[in-house]
């Protein structure tokens, strides 16, 4: 996720800038720029250099004007165009007076980049993030000041955005906005800050302010005024900050997997914006595949480990079911040494986080080299799998720092749930009016999972009961049983208990012969069409003394005479619900660590990205 950072009135501009795009450096990043401004001058850095681009900024700033009292600095996650210098923020209008910054994705920048085009404009970068510079340049012509020729431009826009805004016509102000993308506001005398996060501000500004949807902040050496989109005053809400640093980078949560699960909601919004055109076609732009070659796909194959394999086997019910496909699901690990057979048609999708896991990165090697085609899902832009791959489709959840992945398996599910759609599409295999309802059963997961979150006490008074219970079995059928499997590898991971996740109707092939008084059984019982099935299992383990804890829909009326605890959720297509039923089970692996008092972000044995077979 992109960082921003803005200060105005300080004598130490520049350093302010560099520190704070520093401290933003763990939310992750592919390139850094700053602009620097002042009367009739604008000042301007960028680098594209990874992980490593704030260092190199420092580098290219050694030189830099030190009389510049405003500023602004980014860090991109890129979304829009490859992770280069020249698509790097900020970005400058034609007369290299307006800079921005910009986090989020703005919906309709093609439609503004033509209209635009059309009158004049010429652009530097294929960003959507450009669009808005112009937009604001325009208005600055016609006689509007920098607040409101901001706000008449956000007018214009669709999507997700926090911006800052600066104009060497006017040096001592920065207007910012903010709808979805966070946006802080700090001030100390004679200084006024502005923030994605609070950690890059946090020893400077001496009271800080949360920016809501849709408000517009003028800022200056003097302090800040808000206004909303139609210019009416708004007050910002001030915030109670007593973090250090490091408490500070995590928003405030003890550590970073809570953090993250909390991220959810946003994971799973950004990942879906900006993937639907106008006329319902579903877009991918950075998918370097064409139509054709997708139309002609005869075999899929997904290629992951861990919490992506989990992703990849609900992604095997969702092409099978929309796109009519025959789908394996292999563990990267044993791809390569199986002799797989790749035929003509064969599409490989190669999941990870990182887009580092070495046995992925092999596996989508090796099926190249057998004439498939590779298409990578990965959270980090110019990872060496998106590199390597035919095509990439980029998750946007933000830099995930636990070594217990959450927020990326929900982020994975819905994109790999969405190409699922647009192969359902090419190959007509859904009716039109089929596909939107499912487009918009997806759109509302965002909101389902925060219902599920906001549920996490229910799940902490379980943990408390349970606390000193030594066994788990997780059971499921159907998208259920990845959902299993990635709640029983959770709880292995952070608590160190033995649990182990089962398709449920394998219960009598084996594991029935483990079911006694204190076991405790797991079962994700949301999926309509199997509810009966599930309920005899949960029946059958009842039945030889275990304990039930059953992930329920909210309607579920039966459930409660065959579970000892109902972990409630919101009722959706089955096909989505592991999105939201991984919910509670991310929360009762947390809440059992931590009772127990395990190190959730560093769990022992275990690294965040593996990069040796």
């Amino acid at each position: 996720m992109c960082g921003i950072i803005g200060v105005v009135g300080s004598d130490e501009t520049l350093a302010t800038l560099l520190q704070g795009l520093e401290r933003l450096e763990y939310r992750g990043y592919d390139s850094a720029g700053i602009a620097l401004v002042r009367a009739g001058h604008t000042w301007r850095a960028r680098t594209a250099e990874g992980t490593e681009s704030v260092a190199a900024l420092r580098l290219e700033c050694k030189d830099a004007p030190q009389d510049y009292r405003s500023g602004i600095g980014h860090t991109r996650w890129a979304t829009h165009g490859a992770p280069e210098a020249e698509n790097a923020h900020p970005h400058l209008d034609c007369s290299g007076h307006v800079a921005i910054i910009h986090n989020g994705i703005i919906e309709n920048h093609a439609q503004l980049r033509e209209e635009l085009s059309q009158r004049g404009h010429h652009f530097t970068s294929v960003t959507d993030t450009e669009v808005v510079a112009h937009l604001v340049e325009e208005l600055r012509a016609r006689g509007l000041d920098l607040l409101d020729a901001v706000r008449h431009a956000l007018l214009r826009v669709r999507g997700a955005f926090a911006i800052a805004v600066m104009d060497a016509s006017e040096p001592d102000v920065i207007v910012a906005a903010r709808r979805i993308s966070p946006l802080v506001v700090g001030t100390a005398p004679g200084v006024s800050y502005l923030a994605s996060d609070v950690p890059a501000i946090l020893d400077r500004a001496t009271a800080f302010y949360a920016v809501n949807d849709d408000e517009v902040v003028r800022l200056g050496p003097e302090g800040f005024r808000a206004v909303d989109l139609e210019g009416a005053p708004v007050r910002l809400r001030q915030l109670q900050i007593d973090w250090d640093l490091e408490t500070a980078e995590k928003g405030g949560f003890d550590d970073f997997m809570s953090k993250e699960i909390a991220e959810q909601p946003d994971a799973v919004f950004a990942t879906l914006l900006d993937r639907q055109r106008g006329d319902g076609t579903i877009v991918f732009d950075e998918l370097r595949i064409s139509d054709q070659e997708l139309r002609e796909v005869r075999r899929v194959v997904l290629v992951a480990c861990g919490t992506s394999l989990h992703a990849a086997q609900v992604a095997k019910y969702a092409i099978e079911r929309w796109a009519r496909l025959s789908v394996d699901v292999d563990i990267a690990s044993e791809y390569r040494y199986r002799d797989p057979i790749v035929e003509i048609g064969t599409l490989v999708i190669g999941v990870s986080q990182s887009g580092e896991t070495i046995d992925t990165i092999q596996a989508t090697r090796e099926a190249q080299r057998r004439g498939a085609r590779v298409v990578a899902i990965s959270n980090i832009v110019d990872s060496s799998l998106a590199r390597e791959a035919d095509a990439v489709i980029y998750t946007r959840a933000g830099l995930e720092v636990s070594v217990a992945s959450t927020k990326a398996f929900v982020a994975q599910v819905a994109a790999l749930e969405l190409l699922a759609l647009r192969l359902a599409q090419l190959r007509e295999t859904l009716t039109t009016s089929e596909i939107e309802a499912l487009l918009g059963g997806l759109h509302e997961i965002s909101g389902q999972i925060a219902t599920a979150l906001s549920r996490r006490g229910d799940v902490d008074a379980v943990a408390t009961q349970l606390l000193h219970a030594h066994d788990y079995f997780f059971i499921g059928r159907h998208v259920g049983f990845p959902t299993a499997l990635e709640g029983a590898l959770k709880l292995k991971e952070i608590t160190y208990m033995h649990a182990e996740g089962y398709a449920a109707g394998e219960l009598k092939h084996g594991p029935l012969a483990l079911i006694e008084p204190g076991v405790i059984v797991v079962a994700v019982t949301t999926d309509a069409n199997m509810h009966e099935k599930i309920l005899s299992n949960v029946a059958e383990v009842k039945a030889r003394g275990a304990t039930v804890i059953a992930v329920a829909a909210d309607d579920d009326e039966q459930i409660g005479a065959v579970a000892d605890f109902v972990l409630r959720v919101p009722r959706t297509d089955p096909m989505f619900t592991p999105m939201i039923d991984i919910v509670p089970l991310q929360l009762l692996a947390y809440s059992l660590a931590r009772g127990l008092g395990r190190n959730v972000d560093r769990p022992r044995n275990l690294a965040k990205t593996v990069t040796v077979e």
